[in-house]
């Protein structure tokens, strides 16, 4: 079968969505033309950072911004700007966008929806002859989903100043190709993209649409939600050592077993971060054994405790709390411990005059306002840092993510262009 997620997206979409210059036919239509730059066999997406692809997809939607009459700008670290001049041009900008890179074999609304929102507000505004008091800009950052060099939200780093260049001049990708020749198979160099940082003195907000990634607003029966914080990740590497030996000739009594330790551990995880926070969450993905035979007593355990909050004293309190029981736990099967904190990240929490604003244009749509933590992160994470920021989360199918069935309806896709536009416009007019 043919593919065409326009068809798709179409099939139950209720036109009376269709007002104030927001038309969901061109919205759909534009995510499907997207979607067919890396389509992968399984009917996903496969664009990775500062491939051919992603500058492909970067340079359909620059087409359509200068339909819209936007002026494009685009700096060295290919982020792309989408500039439409306001009433007073002096004040900071408002900023809204995401991304166009996916994860292999990904799907079609994380990061391309985010930026096809922003440029269906313009597109609104061009039919209603409407022009904001303040500039603003539709962005497309590059390469936040960082699958390819596994060092992700780049864009949005090296336009924030927050690229160390010793760390990303070592990177790698699955084919050996270094980042600095990926820079420059897309028409980029490497002392442009050193000095992509941007004066964000002339900003004054960044606003960006993401599907939710998740099941709550599936639940609460809401086509859209606002963020009330992005969680910022501590990554502890643990590494429990004790003594390998003979499954067979070594007594029970007599073992020390770091995966006997390790495997208590990882069953505690689940259980720490309700002692400390509602929004925070704590995982272990990754897990090494040594020697790792079938019948041989491990010797060392090595494991990545992923650990989240959206607000900073609480995150940390996990950490801590993470560590403790590690040393209790490997004390009770005579092993030793090591931690070694390899990520840390501030977290967002969005502030409440903005969350209050967001409650006003969704009411407005007549949608229930409501507010959840992003446990994902996203460039709003690291702009967030420097600038107000702002979330607004789409619905998701089943919380389904990064996989060809990642699936939003074009009728909560456009409902929240409406919440979005109605954001803007009061954004720009403060």
């Amino acid at each position: 079968m043919k593919w065409n997620l326009y068809e798709k997206l179409m099939k139950d979409f209720d036109k009376s969505f269709n007002y104030d210059g927001i038309v969901g036919e061109r919205l759909a239509s534009r995510l499907h033309a997207i979607s067919e730059i890396g389509l992968t066999p399984d009917g996903g997406s496969r664009r990775p950072g500062f491939s051919k692809e992603e500058q492909q997809a970067k340079d359909l939607v620059k087409q359509w911004m200068k339909q819209a009459g936007l002026t494009i700008l685009e700096d060295g670290a290919g982020n792309v700007f989408g500039r439409l001049e306001g009433k007073q041009p002096q004040l900071p900008v408002v900023l809204n966008g995401s991304h166009v890179d996916s994860v292999p074999n990904g799907g079609h609304f994380d990061g391309p929806l985010g930026v096809l929102s922003s440029l269906e507000v313009v597109e609104a505004w061009k039919e209603q002859g409407y022009q904001p008091e303040r500039s603003y800009e539709v962005v497309i950052f590059s390469d936040e989903e960082g699958a390819r060099f596994n060092n992700g939200l780049t864009g949005s780093r090296a336009m924030t100043g927050g690229v160390d260049r010793d760390i990303q001049e070592g990177l790698v990708d699955y084919d050996s190709v270094t980042f600095n020749e990926a820079l420059n198979d897309v028409g980029l160099s490497s002392e442009e993209f050193y000095n992509a940082e941007r004066n964000l003195e002339a900003a004054s907000h960044f606003v960006e649409v993401h599907i939710e990634q998740g099941k709550i607003l599936e639940q609460k029966g809401l086509p859209a939600g606002i963020v009330s914080g992005i969680a910022g990740p501590s990554w502890l590497e643990m590494t429990f050592e004790g003594t390998a030996g003979h499954a067979g000739n070594t007594p029970m009594t007599e073992r020390r077993d770091p995966l006997a330790a390790a495997g208590e551990f990882v069953s505690r995880i689940h259980t720490l971060p309700k002692e400390v926070s509602p929004t925070s969450v704590a995982t272990v993905g990754k897990l090494n054994v040594e020697p790792n035979g079938a019948n041989v007593i491990a010797g060392e355990v090595n494991l990545i405790v992923d650990i989240r909050d959206i607000y900073e004293e609480t995150r940390d309190q996990l950490v801590e709390l993470v560590i403790e029981q590690a040393e209790l736990i490997s004390t009770k099967y005579g092993v030793t411990v090591e931690d070694k904190q390899t990520l840390k990240v501030a977290p967002v929490p969005i502030a409440a005059e903005f969350t209050q604003l967001l409650e006003q244009s969704l009411s407005k749509q007549r949608i229930e306002p409501y507010t959840l933590p992003s446990g994902a992160g996203h460039d709003a994470l690291i702009v967030g840092h420097h600038l107000p920021v702002s979330m607004l989360f789409v619905r998701s199918k089943d919380g389904i993510s990064h996989t060809p069935k990642e699936w939003s309806s074009l009728n909560d896709c456009v409902q929240t262009v409406h919440v979005l536009k109605d954001y803007i416009e009061t954004l720009t007019k403060n």
